[in-house]
């Protein structure tokens, strides 16, 4: 008889993540047009993907910035209003109205000259925030990216679920809804590396993108500034300057608002033992857990797993 070697992964430095915004599930629109189209939204709290399948458009940002788009090319689009256009100059109607009904999930404005499917990913209410912080309000991958290929991959996959409504749709939903997240967190570190601020792109960094994957791959070790910069090699006050430089705030903040955000996850998806969730996400004391999870969401654990469910957010067209 021959074994083979163990075939769990390596820590990943995003499982926890990953996990932590408690990725829920994901639904696909498509867009159909020709002529002169112009369509707005707003802002809302959600990430989405939109892949150009035939034909081109633009995308247009407060304050006027333009960004054209091709067949193959990809946007991601986060915290910001938008108007999404044959041309930046067509005047932009409310294109809500369109999309707001969830069994409504191909738009025809006159043809087929340009086809775009969209995807959103649903996160839960902390996970959502979380990631709209660590994500750009929108980023252009243009079709040589391999990440294009990636995300439009999985739009079609996500369109073909929709289609034939078959058993575990739902579960494949909140898969890809993952592989979307994933492309996501990976496309914004390739494509902007270390130029913005953001955990995201901080994994690039030798010794903060290793402490990174020290704080989310062994989330319940009580973690102080002195252990984590000895780990990577550092003084403690050139990591702790170093590490609220590149991530956007101090190793302990960013460190409370991951185990905040899993334990909130764990909450939700039905762990009866707060105790346990506690002790997972790095508190000895369950008393010292309750005060932080309150001070985050201004409701007690037990609450929080009677009572919250997963936030989707609004479905905001292409």
């Amino acid at each position: 008889m021959v074994f083979s070697r163990s075939s769990k992964p390596a820590a990943d430095p995003l499982w926890n993540v990953i996990t932590a915004l408690g990725a829920g599930s994901a639904r696909r629109t498509r867009l159909e047009a020709s002529g002169h189209w112009s369509l707005s939204f707003p802002v809302v709290d959600r990430i989405k993907f939109v892949a150009v399948l035939r034909g081109r458009c633009c995308v247009v940002l407060p304050r006027g910035e333009v960004h054209d788009l091709a067949q193959g090319d990809v946007c991601l689009v986060g915290r910001t209003p938008y108007v999404v256009a044959s041309d930046p100059k067509t005047p932009a109607m409310d294109g809500l109205p369109l999309f707001t009904n969830p069994d409504r999930e191909v738009v025809r404005l006159g043809g087929d000259e340009s086809v775009l499917i969209g995807g959103s990913v649903s996160l839960s209410k902390a996970g959502m925030a979380f990631a709209l912080d660590a994500l750009p309000p929108f980023l252009h991958i243009g079709s040589s990216s391999p990440s294009a290929t990636a995300v439009a991959r999985t739009l079609g996959l996500l369109e073909v679920q929709t289609e034939i409504a078959a058993m575990g749709g739902t579960l494949v939903a909140v898969k890809l809804a993952e592989v979307l997240l994933v492309e996501a967190l990976r496309v914004y570190s390739a494509e902007k590396g270390r130029a913005f601020v953001g955990w995201v792109s901080a994994l690039g960094d030798r010794q903060i993108g290793e402490a990174l994957r020290l704080m989310h791959g062994e989330i319940a070790i009580a973690w102080t500034v002195s252990t984590l910069a000895k780990r990577v090699g550092m003084s403690r006050s050139a990591f702790s300057d170093r590490f609220t430089n590149l991530v956007g705030r101090p190793p302990m903040d960013h460190l409370r608002a991951l185990r905040m955000a899993l334990a909130q996850q764990m909450l939700q998806d039905g762990a009866a033992d707060v105790g346990l969730v506690a002790a997972h996400v790095g508190y000895s004391s369950q008393s010292a857990f309750g005060q932080a999870f309150r001070r985050t969401f201004g409701r007690s654990p037990m609450s929080t797993r009677k009572g919250i469910s997963h936030s989707h957010g609004a479905q905001t067209g292409p």
